[in-house]
């Protein structure tokens, strides 16, 4: 090795000299440049593309805009159906099934055949669908589609294979569930109403059998007309037609009697003796006015009349029904038992609810003893068997969206002793007043498989709350909760304005998370340019926060006064924390364009008391510079070892030193360059920058125009700072907005809406629109005018006049559970080069772009920005980067690296990766004794080190010669609020922290995998060589990329905005993998798609819901293993023998044989045009797709065993009754024998 690295220094000393100190890489996807021969690293790789594959694991949440419920009473398993065409099943933890319609259309009803391991789906597409529940993962086995009718309401009868389907015509049709084909016995909607009735009687809205006789069908239209249809003389018992639209029927388990619910809000009550009139009509919520009229009320959607052995009083159960004067009430589920009365308020609307009762049968007492309420965003049972009604503690995470998400991580291999610990501490703050009962949903059977290892997902949200949860085993359970906003001071009551408004837009909405599981070190990124680091303690302390202000705003320009009769030039602290006054409280009314040397939020300065858990102890805080809010932190990196925290943002660098509470560095990313620029940057003239732009006159999708001229620069020089002061300049209309200077990294967008669509894009991908806001927030542009500024009239005039020149930047929490914009594939992939096309054919803005370090010009005019069209000009110039000098930190990682060339050990280093494609080395001398670490100064010193690749930078990472995963450096947890041992005094313990007087072993050098937007590139340290290069992608640009371990080897993954999953090889960049995963990306899986170690990644599908898939082929074969059974072979509990008298009286219920209606010897065929079969996926074929190796083997015999088991049992029960039938006929032959043995042959 030592051989190989003195070969590259030899060839990259003799190479012509490069800007960026490597050699120029080829762009052939995974070839070796033109330096070193990669053959003498002597690197085996063991990964190949058949150790990868796509795979969706499991999704966790409550299903996004749920539709429809339905429960299995026998093998107690529960489906909820979405808009989305989405179907959820769910059993005991650990059991839980997301299954999906391509057709994608919403969900209408459920049908469960009881114990029979199917469900059946009725779809917004008027098809009915057959799925196989007896394998881990359900298949569609029949479809029928419907050509003439649309499917209002369907009704399966217990232990029937006959589904009646009801129409928006009024017509009922019969589906025969074996053979999923029409039964030619229709009820047509004419013959079930009177001839005399002169209108439609509407859809079909309820079916059901009636317990006391199952050839009686009671069917109801929306109109307010009930029919008993009987099926055997195909004709009505009795019409019935009320005033009121009817909702939804219910019987008595008896059949003697049912309920109605109705638009009004009423309850009808109806007997079968007498159907002339309801013999009860109740108004729950409905008080009587003085004029003895009823209040209205609103609707009652949903009613359940269910009998109980203990109580000679009924449970009825209903949704709606509240009256309209009780404005703002929340929605409602009334449980009325007896005289008794229960209103349960929920949080969301109620979409459905179902009561769970003990036995299958209509016909018995139904003894119910929970209902579960499905709410628009929740899931809730409550438990009857109690008088005060509490909830069941869910054991499913349903709660992910309490406050919306803003951001995720992801966590594979954590130390196996971090869960139990959070689990204890989040525990004590648990909720109480749950139910003592088991969890009724208890179906299916599930195992912790054999390869599992602990996982943790971290969730940040809208509020600034962090959520801990335990993602082992394809589970996922609340571990703990961190609140971020009991750091800052609560505003005052007497804080009006821009204060108040701060707490209406979440200001503490979490953006980044970055921890580290080894040192349980946490540190978080809120959107108000704030960092917040805690450290976890089991033991309660009362202590002091440090806050550290920092001023980030490194370029100079001058501030022109409204009156343009003096400049006031804006001063940089290049140190970031030198002494400033005392700044007024951020919560105070101080005007905009005042505000100076405050943060954005108060950082609580008193003595508080910390639960055990995670407790703050520092909080860096960005800024206000002369009326312009700080920009948003970009990226974030934290070393325990080190005791070092680094941001950055689109101003520049800051690096804290948390252990002294000291600020180390605090510089714009042009200064960290010194002398090694590449670009050779000019710094700009204000008069040149005094380009007036066309008015911004309203911010809509049809009409954006931003006429940008930049100045141009015929010579470079080297940067300097300078104050600029231009004495002759002149005002210029402030209804005209000055040209800033765009990122290439994206910031917020600030609530840009057009007619039909809602932007809302997250921090990482929005680009830097200054004007947006009426106010440049760039530090490098010319700065708008301070004091109130002036905006053309129109809709948008007051809005942009409100927010005015110093708006902060968070308007509301970008919040990745309300991002609405998809990005189509053919944008992504005919033309757009890069991100910010793409986004410019978004939002009509034009910007710049730096791909390949050539500086990108799109003109448009305003006809052409209304066309989403876009012409684009290449400047082979390198020079003509002085155009942009803005240029954002992308990527932070501390590693142990070489900042020289001529280093020989590795030492503590920075690496930087920023907007423009560059990557700064910057190396670090931290003292390595205990004592010293704490009083010693941290040096900090750039070195000019530059590599470079195409696009912004988005990961770095790091490999030893022999090609395995180098981990960063980090401190063994200790608990500094623990009491103090004696004989174990608490000190620093290290990992992987190499300081420069020892370890020459390590000197051998290593491999830096960098990875851009664009490009991937592998160098070789210290020698900084590029090895490899590939060219990702041409056609769309990376999202996200991670350096992970699979299989026992390392590759580099890639998510890209145009869906595709992609992994590469390393060192040598192969492609290993490359799959169009997701059809249309949008920014809410963009904003949380993250990657993890295992061949793991998650992203947020939807506002409510978590899905985590594979790449990994060796999990993707384990995944039957890992998931649950939904069906378990369960005897059918046999009906209740009702005894002599009931039968006699009439009690009993009659059985008849549907086979015999509704066959095809009886009632012929359906008409071929009005429903069309379609045979699906979901037989052995499916089965022996989804299921493989020797699990889904020994799965499938056993299923055969069951069926077989089935059929014996079917072929026993056919052979006794042809005995007994054999012993009759045989009897009755012997007593006809005996009757006619005496007669002649005249008497016959």
């Amino acid at each position: 090795m030592k051989k190989f690295r003195k070969v590259l220094d030899g060839l990259t000393t003799s190479s012509p000299a490069n800007p960026g100190g490597s050699p120029a890489c080829g762009s052939a996807a995974g070839t070796p440049s033109t330096a070193p021969t990669p053959r003498e690293l002597e690197i085996q790789e063991t990964l190949m593309s058949e150790h990868f594959q796509i795979c969706k694991t499991v999704r966790h949440g409550v299903p996004y805009q749920p539709t429809a419920l339905a429960f299995d009473p026998v093998q107690k398993i529960l489906a909820i159906g979405s808009r989305s065409g989405g179907v959820r099943l769910l059993g005991r933890p650990g059991v839980d099934c997301h299954c999906q319609h391509e057709s994608g259309a919403a969900v209408l009803q459920l049908q469960f055949l009881i114990n029979e391991g199917a469900l059946v789906t009725a779809c917004a597409d008027d098809t009915l669908h057959l799925w196989n529940l007896r394998q881990r993962r359900p298949a569609i086995l029949h479809s029928l589609k419907f050509n003439r009718e649309r499917i209002t309401f369907c009704h399966l009868p217990f232990q029937s294979k006959w589904l009646y389907v009801g129409t928006e015509r009024g017509n009922t049709h019969i589906v025969n569930i074996e053979s999923f084909i029409l039964s030619g016995y229709v009820i047509m909607w004419n013959k079930a109403i009177e001839l005399s009735t002169k209108t439609h009687p509407g859809p079909v809205v309820h079916l059901s059998d009636s317990p006391k006789d199952e050839g009686k069908l009671l069917i109801g239209f929306e109109s307010g007309t009930i029919v008993m249809w009987d099926l055997r003389a195909k004709r009505t018992d009795f019409r019935i037609y009320y005033d009121e639209a009817i909702h939804s029927a219910s019987w008595h388990h008896e059949g003697r009697q049912f309920m109605c619910s109705h638009s009004d809000g009423s309850l009808s009550m109806w007997n079968l003796r007498n159907t002339a009139k309801p013999f009860q009509v109740t108004f729950p919520h409905g008080k009587t006015q003085r004029d003895g009229r009823k209040e209205s009320c609103k609707p009652i959607l949903k009613v359940e009349y269910k009998t109980s052995r203990n109580s000679s009083e009924a449970f009825v159960v209903f949704s709606g029904g509240l009256s309209y004067d009780k404005a703002g009430r929340r929605p409602t589920l009334t449980i009325m038992h007896g005289k008794a009365i229960t209103v349960l308020e929920m949080d969301y609307p109620i979409v459905d609810f179902l009561l769970l009762c003990e036995t299958p049968y209509i016909n018995e007492v139904q003894e119910p003893y929970a209902v579960v309420v499905l709410l628009e965003k929740d899931f809730v049972v409550v438990d009857l068997t109690q008088s005060n009604f509490p909830i069941f503690e869910n054991p499913y995470p349903m709660d992910i969206h309490e406050s919306p998400v803003t951001c995720t991580a992801y966590f594979a291999d954590c130390p196996p002793d971090i869960i139990p610990v959070l689990y204890s501490i989040g525990a004590k703050h648990k909720k109480t007043g749950y139910s003592h009962k088991e969890w009724p949903v208890s179906g299916g059977t599930w195992t912790v498989g054999s390869q599992t290892y602990p996982e943790i997902i971290i969730t940040g949200h809208a509020d600034g709350s962090i959520k801990f949860w335990d993602a082992t085993a394809i589970t996922l359970q609340m571990l703990y909760k961190l609140k971020t906003s009991k750091v800052f001071e609560k505003p005052k009551s007497g804080d009006v304005g821009r204060s108040a408004e701060l707490v209406e837009e979440d200001p503490y909405a979490v953006q980044m998370i970055s921890w580290c599981p080894q040192s349980r070190i946490l540190c978080v990124v809120g959107i108000s340019a704030h960092v917040i680091l805690y450290r976890f303690s089991k033991h309660d302390a009362s202590t002091t926060i440090t806050s550290l202000e920092v001023r980030l705003q490194c370029e100079m320009e001058d501030v022109i006064s409204p009156s343009d009769t003096e400049n006031t030039p804006s001063f940089s602290d290049p140190s970031g924390h030198s002494p400033q006054p005392q700044p007024p409280s951020p919560r105070s009314n101080t005007p905009d364009s005042m505000r100076d040397s405050i943060p954005c939020l108060k950082v609580k300065d008193r003595m508080i008391r910390m639960p055990p858990g995670y407790q703050a102890e520092l909080v860096v805080q960005l800024l206000w510079v002369d009326g312009e809010p700080p920009q948003q932190i970009t990226s974030l990196d934290l070393n325990s070892a080190y005791g070092l925290l680094a941001l950055g943002n689109c101003n520049g660098l800051t690096v804290v030193d948390y252990l002294q509470k000291t600020i180390l560095l605090c510089m714009s990313t042009l200064e960290l360059y010194g002398s090694a620029d590449p670009f050779q940057r000019l710094t700009r003239s204000p008069r040149k920058n005094r380009q007036s732009t066309s008015g911004l006159t309203e911010l809509s999708d049809n009409q954006v125009s931003l006429d940008l001229e930049r100045s141009k620069s015929p010579t470079s020089a080297p940067y300097t700072p300078s104050l600029h002061n231009d004495p002759r300049g002149t005002g210029e209309p402030v209804s005209n907005l000055r040209s800033c200077h765009y990122s290439p990294v994206f910031y917020l967008l600030d609530n840009v809406k057009g007619p039909g669509r809602k932007l809302s894009l997250p921090t990482d991908l929005k680009t830097d629109l200054d004007h947006v806001n009426g106010h440049c927030t760039s530090p490098t542009s010319q700065p708008c005018p301070t004091g109130r500024a002036r905006v053309p009239g129109g809709p948008e005039g007051p809005r942009l006049a409100r927010r005015g020149p110093g708006r902060p930047p968070f308007r509301k929490a970008q919040s990745a559970a309300c991002m609405e914009v998809s990005l189509p594939v053919s944008s992504l992939t005919e033309g757009y080069p890069s991100r910010r096309a793409m986004l410019q054919q978004l939002h009509g803005v034009s910007m710049y772009s730096h791909d390949e370090h050539h500086i990108t010009t799109y003109s448009w005019s305003e006809r052409e920005s209304r066309e989403n069209s876009f012409s684009r000009s290449r400047s082979s110039s390198v020079s003509s980067i002085d155009r942009e000098t803005k240029e954002a930190v992308t990527t932070l990682q501390f590693a142990e690296s070489y900042g020289h060339k001529s280093d020989t050990l590795p030492t503590p280093c920075l690496w930087v990766g920023t907007s423009l494609g560059l990557v700064l080395i910057i190396p670090m001398s931290i003292p390595t004794d205990e004592q010293e670490r704490l009083e010693d100064p941290v040096t900090v010193a750039p070195t000019g080190t530059v590599l470079m690749l195409k696009g912004s930078i988005l990961r770095i990472g790091f490999l030893d010669c022999g090609g395995a995963l180098i981990n960063s450096p980090y401190e063994v947890w200790r608990d500094q609020h623990a009491p103090d041992h004696p004989d174990r005094p608490r000190k620093r313990k290290l990992v992987n922290f190499s300081p420069s007087s020892s370890q020459e072993a390590s000197g051998d050098g290593h491999l830096a995998v960098v990875c851009s937007e664009r490009q991937a590139k592998v160098f070789f340290m210290p020698s900084q060589a590029c090895l490899y290069v590939h060219n990702i992608t041409e056609s769309s640009f990376v999202l996200r990329a991670d350096v992970v371990s699979v299989c026992n080897s390392v590759c580099l993954a890639c998510f890209c905005a145009n869906g595709h999953i992609m992994t590469l090889s390393l060192p040598s960049l192969r492609p290993l993998l490359d799959v169009n995963y997701l059809p249309l990306t949008d920014m809410r899986i963009a904003r949380t798609f993250c990657f993890t170690n295992g061949g793991q990644a998650l992203y947020l599908c939807s506002p409510t819901e978590i899905q985590r898939i594979t790449y990994s082929q060796e999990m993707c074969d384990n995944l039957q293993e890992m998931l649950g059974e939904l069906f378990t072979p369960i005897e059918t509990p046999e009906a209740q023998n009702r005894g002599f008298l009931k039968g006699f009286f009439g009690g009993n219920a009659q059985t008849f044989d549907r086979e015999e209606l509704f066959g095809e010897a009886a009632a012929g065929k359906a008409s071929r045009s009005l429903a069309q079969h379609i045979p699906g996926q979901g037989g052995m074929e499916g089965m022996k797709a989804a299921a493989g190796g020797v699990v889904g083997e020994l799965a499938r015999a056993r299923i055969a065993l069951d069926e077989r088991g089935q059929r014996l049992g079917e072929l026993e029960e056919r052979t006794a009754l042809m005995m007994t039938s054999a012993e009759t006929f045989s009897k009755h032959a012997h007593e006809l024998m005996l009757k006619c043995k005496d007669k002649k042959w005249y008497q016959f």
